[in-house]
C-alpha cells in the first residue's frame, strides 16, 4: 500500500507542477481527476500529454489512477451531469471511454467512476436498469483495453453505500466491476469502516482518504473529523490491499501544497507501520 494525492486538491496547479510537488513531498501515487486542465476529453493534444505524463511518472517511480468526478466538465451548468442515469447518458459513456483510453496509455491501476444522482423523473428500478446497461458497456470497453474499473459509492447518489453497491451486483454480476472505497463516505453514511473493508476486500481496487463526520458529506483534513485511522490501515493490511490510498481534499486547493504536506505527515507513519 502506498499514498497518493488527488489532483482535485491541487486545482490551481498546472498538471506537471502538481505531480512534481507530490513527488517532492513523498507521495508515490497520483489520482488524476480528469478536468479542464487535466487530460480533458476535447483536447486534440491529450494523447501527447498522456504519453509525456507516463514517462514522467515512470521517472519519478509514481503510480496513477484515473478519477472521473470533476464537477462541471461535461456540462457548465449542471454539476456532475450527465451521468449514466441521465437521458443524455451517451455523453457520460463516451467520457468513460476517454478515461479508459488514458488509463491504458498511462498503465494506470484503475478508472474510478460513480453512479450519479437520481435527478431524472424516473423510478429507482428504471434508474438501476440505466446504470446497469451503462456499466456493462463501460466494462466491456475497459476489458478490451486491459483496464480495471472501480465504482465508488457516494452520499447523495443512487449508489450511495456499500449496501446499494451490493444491490447493484445482484442486478449486474460482473466480477470485473471493482469497488472504490472513500473512507470518509463510510463514516458519513454510518458504515463500520473496518467491517466494510473486511467484507469487500476482494473487490477493492482503489481507496480515497479524507476525514469526515457522520451524516455530513464534507471532506476534512485529517484530525478535523471523527475517524480513527490506525484501525483503517490495519483493516486494509488485513485484506492484503496493496494499491494506492489517495488523499481527496477537493476543497483545499487554495492551500494545496500545505494541505498535501500536512496529510502526508499524518498518514505516512500509519502506512509505514
Amino acid at each position: 500500500m502506498f499514498l497518493g494525492y488527488n489532483t482535485n486538491g491541487l486545482a490551481h496547479h498546472e498538471l506537471f507542477d502538481a505531480v512534481e510537488l507530490l513527488a517532492e513531498i513523498g507521495y508515490r501515487g497520483v489520482a488524476l481527476t480528469i478536468d479542464h486542465g487535466v487530460l480533458p476529453p476535447r483536447n486534440r493534444d491529450v494523447r501527447r500529454t498522456v504519453d509525456r505524463l507516463r514517462r514522467r511518472l515512470e521517472q519519478l517511480d509514481m503510480r496513477s489512477v484515473l478519477e472521473t468526478g470533476a464537477r462541471y466538465l461535461l456540462d457548465p451548468r449542471r454539476k456532475h451531469e450527465p451521468t449514466l442515469l441521465s437521458d443524455d447518458r451517451r455523453r457520460r459513456i463516451a467520457f468513460y471511454r476517454h478515461a479508459i483510453d488514458c488509463a491504458a496509455q498511462l498503465n494506470a491501476a484503475c478508472v474510478s467512476i460513480w453512479s450519479g444522482a437520481l435527478n431524472a423523473p424516473i423510478s429507482r428500478n428504471e434508474a438501476m436498469d440505466r446504470l446497469a446497461d451503462g456499466l456493462v458497456e463501460t466494462l466491456d470497453y475497459a476489458v478490451g483495453q486491459g483496464v480495471v474499473v472501480g465504482l465508488e459509492p457516494e452520499p447523495g447518489m443512487l449508489i450511495d453505500s456499500t449496501a446499494a453497491f451490493d444491490e447493484l451486483l445482484r442486478r449486474i454480476d460482473r466480477p470485473d466491476l471493482g469497488l472504490t472505497l472513500d473512507i470518509g463516505h463510510l463514516q458519513c453514511q454510518g458504515e463500520p469502516i473496518a467491517t466494510v473493508i473486511a467484507h469487500w476486500g476482494s473487490r477493492l481496487v482503489n481507496v480515497h482518504l479524507d476525514d469526515m463526520r457522520r451524516g455530513v458529506h464534507e471532506h476534512l483534513m485529517f484530525g478535523d473529523g471523527e475517524i480513527s485511522f490506525p484501525p483503517v490501515f490495519q483493516a486494509l493490511r488485513d485484506v492484503g490491499y496493496g494499491g494506492g490510498a489517495s488523499v481527496e481534499l477537493s476543497r483545499h486547493s487554495h492551500v494545496g501544497p500545505e494541505a498535501a504536506s500536512r496529510a502526508f505527515a499524518f498518514l505516512q507513519p500509519l502506512v509505514a507501520r
